[in-house]
């Protein structure tokens, strides 16, 4: 139980808020208070970003916890508002079907509404997809709801927020408010089509109306003219497929267009599309997704749509906000909110070029915030720009997945919570390789991360609030990253992993407070750093790396001495918080774009004395299941494994060690988790100088791996040269694959 309702205290702002930084962000129409730094008789709960905790998903990673009759948050209005939108959590019942409560929202003593609030839209178990029933690895425990006041309060007015029985639901955790002057609803264009008057499409919501709005939208395509939804709320239980045609609202306060299936969608490049000439404009879309199923078509907007535009339209508790698939160009979503997705805010998936997405505010989304997916079809020229991405739930904030010629910038990004970054650059995902890979010149800059970043629960270990990933084949491209704030990352700030990463300049970036390291280098690679500062360091040294000279930092100064040549390689750290703290941050002052550096700069990392010869390289497997690729067995992470499909023998592995070299003895390790029981693997030890023409360095043999003794083995060999190391797998007592969490090579 919480204090009683007598005792209300104010909370200190102590949390950064990714709202009103200066000339980055999405300009938003409302004013955002944190229950936290409100008047509460409640318990604050947090700061924790610890994943499937309920603070870890909050905004600013706090919130406060309501947990008997007459326990309050009173936000005080710092300007004149007629709405607001609340963003909590209640428990899930026993059932995972969700429970339905009231809180009364009250003002100088009168009830203004008694707002309903529910589970129905949150709350997933398991791995991903993940399910509804209750089980393991619960998350997605917040969702959002609004409501018009009937008048205009005045600023400095108190809005109290209460809890009036605790029947229906024995919690009530309030995470924010956003007060908003809402204007009054717009007036149908001259000419145009009402959905309403003109087709009987009902505004109450009780019949449906997809027909009527369809036939709308075929007329208005036919006569060129504007289709108009009027204030209302309508049913819509499919897709309404639009081309080169103007449909328009009274504003996403007023004109709602909801129910399961809702979607106005593009036509498929394969029915004929893409559609061309479509504005969408000034009104809502709120679905009835509850669940998280990739095969649905239950998006806001999707389909394809060339030389069109989204503007001012609010998605809330749809799978994706818009999901485009091309070949489509010229496409732009702007000015609008997307709320609550069970899957990504925004994607423009494979072939999408010329497009953007620009000054819209996204708020707990199931996966990425907003990305690019360049599948099969090269994505060109595409920008995310002044948009602000709060809280997803599982992924990045901003993912750019291959493609070509790509701007973020200007954006503010903040408490990722699991499984992803703020900003990430990767060839990853099928069918990014090759013309799809990243290539040509990427500009990240004058972003602004708020503790970004968090900890994958894959690979145990944390995610860098940028990082890069070249899983799928090299990353060889130019990217600028610059004029850039990394604050209060939960991990490192910086990271590189899988495959190699080459062509990255970091220029006038500030990285203020990690949890671990300012940077973390987990694959081949290089990148250049010119007036880049890191203060407030989690780590007690700032850069991590298994790597040795495989990895090239080229030091162009003005980077003070952060830039160790002697970084640390072990066991991960448990992340310690404490910088990037304050009130809302100035942007670092942009710098002319970045030039790319001089051959003949120096390299930072000199090799280490014996070094494993394997850290960081290039490496193939015959075979790997789920996410424990090839690559995780030279990453210098004991706690991430490559793992085999299951019962096909043999298994290999085979590492490059990029030039022929003496070697006399291998470590191989298995997860030093105690889970990871005691087993015998078998494995045979092959060598070659040219990748084709293997023989025998050690005959097959049978290895323990205890946990007592780490889960670690040593394997002398007589001193070969050679540049190919094949490891083969042909038993292990433990499971019926190959598994190996390191392969480490030495000269002596």
């Amino acid at each position: 139980m919480a204090a009683s309702a007598a005792e209300g205290k104010s909370v200190s702002a102590t949390g950064l808020s990714p709202i009103g930084i200066a000339g980055r962000g999405a300009s938003v129409p409302f004013k955002e208070i944190e229950a936290e730094d409100a008047s509460t008789n409640g318990t604050v709960i947090g700061p924790d970003r610890v994943y499937g905790q309920l603070p870890s998903e909050a905004s600013g990673r706090r919130a406060v916890t309501l947990d008997a009759v007459g326990e309050y948050v009173d936000f005080t209005l710092p300007a004149a508002a007629n709405s607001m939108v609340l963003r909590y959590s209640l428990p899930d019942n026993a059932a995972g079907t969700g429970r339905d409560a009231t809180v009364a929202i009250e003002s100088g003593g009168q009830k203004l509404t008694d707002l309903p609030v529910t589970s129905r839209y949150g709350w997933y178990y398991g791995g991903y997809p993940f399910s509804n029933s209750p089980g393991s690895n619960p998350h997605h425990f917040y969702d959002e709801v609004r409501t018009k006041f009937s008048s205009t309060l005045a600023a400095g007015t108190t809005v109290r927020v209460r809890v009036t029985s605790v029947s229906a639901s024995p919690t009530f955790t309030i995470d924010l408010a956003d007060f908003e002057q809402v204007g009054a609803a717009g007036t149908a264009p001259a000419g145009s089509l009402n959905v309403a008057t003109a087709y009987g499409a009902d505004p109450t919501g009780a019949a449906d109306a997809t027909s009527a709005i369809q036939k709308a939208v075929n007329d208005g395509a036919a006569q060129g003219k504007t289709v108009w939804i009027p204030e209302g709320r309508f049913k819509v239980t499919g897709h309404i497929v639009v081309n080169n045609v103007t449909v328009a609202g009274a504003g996403p306060w007023y004109s709602v267009l909801t129910g399961a299936g809702v979607g106005l969608y593009g036509k498929y490049v394969a029915d004929g599309g893409p559609s061309t000439g479509v504005t969408l404009k000034n009104f809502a879309i709120l679905g009835e997704v509850k669940e998280r199923n990739d095969n649905d078509q239950v998006n806001a907007i999707g389909g394809a749509m060339s030389n069109s535009t989204v503007d001012n339209v609010w998605m809330q508790h749809n799978k994706v906000g818009a999901w485009m698939d091309g070949p489509m160009t010229n496409f732009v979503i702007k000015n609008s909110r997307i709320l609550d997705q069970t899957a990504d805010g925004v994607n423009f998936h494979q072939g999408v070029t010329n497009s953007s997405v620009q000054n819209t505010f996204v708020r707990n989304t199931g996966d990425d915030g907003l990305a690019m997916w360049a599948e099969t079809n090269d994505n060109q020229n595409n920008a995310f720009t002044s948009n602000t991405v709060v809280a997803p739930i599982l992924a990045n904030n901003i993912a750019i997945y291959g493609g070509e010629n790509i701007s973020v910038t200007k954006n503010v990004v903040s408490d990722t919570v699991t499984n992803g970054g703020g900003i990430h650059v990767g060839n990853r995902y099928p069918g990014v390789q090759g013309a799809t890979a990243v290539q040509g010149t990427f500009d990240i800059g004058e972003n602004t991360l708020i503790r970004a970043g968090n900890s994958d629960y894959n690979w145990n270990f944390g995610v860098g609030a940028v990082w890069f990933n070249g899983l799928n084949e090299p990353i060889n491209a130019t990217i600028n990253v610059h004029d850039t704030d990394i604050l209060d990352s939960s991990y490192e700030a910086i990271q590189f992993i899988e495959g190699s990463t080459s062509g990255v300049h970091f220029t006038n970036v500030k990285i203020d407070g990690t949890g671990t390291f300012a940077l973390q280098i987990q694959s081949p690679g290089s990148a250049s750093f010119k007036n880049v500062t890191a203060t407030g360091i989690g780590a007690p040294n700032p850069v991590y790396s298994c790597t040795g000279a495989n990895f090239t930092i080229i030091d162009q100064g003005g980077n003070g001495n952060w830039l160790t040549s002697t970084p640390f390689c072990g066991p991960w750290p448990t992340p310690v918080y404490g910088g990037g703290g304050g009130s809302t941050p100035t942007p670092t002052t942009p710098t002319p774009t970045p030039t790319t550096p001089t051959p003949s700069a120096t390299p930072t990392t000199p090799p280490p004395a014996n070094s494993n010869l394997a850290a960081g390289k290039s490496i193939t497997a015959s075979s790997y299941t789920d996410v424990y690729p090839a690559p995780n067995a030279v990453d210098g992470n004991a706690s991430t494994y490559w793992e085999s499909a299951n019962n096909a023998w043999p298994q290999t592995l085979t590492v490059d060690l990029g030039a022929t070299s003496q070697v006399s003895r291998l470590v191989l390790k298995l997860p030093p988790a105690t889970a990871w029981g005691t087993r015998t693997q078998t494995i045979a030890v092959a060598g070659s100088t040219n990748g084709t023409s293997f023989s025998s360095i050690k005959a097959a043999t049978g290895y323990t791996f205890n946990p007592s003794s780490g889960n670690t083995v040593t394997v002398p060999v007589t001193a070969t040269q050679t540049r190919y190391l094949r490891l083969t797998f042909t038993a292990n007592t433990a499971w019926p694959a190959g598994q190996l969490s390191e392969l480490e090579a030495y000269s002596s």
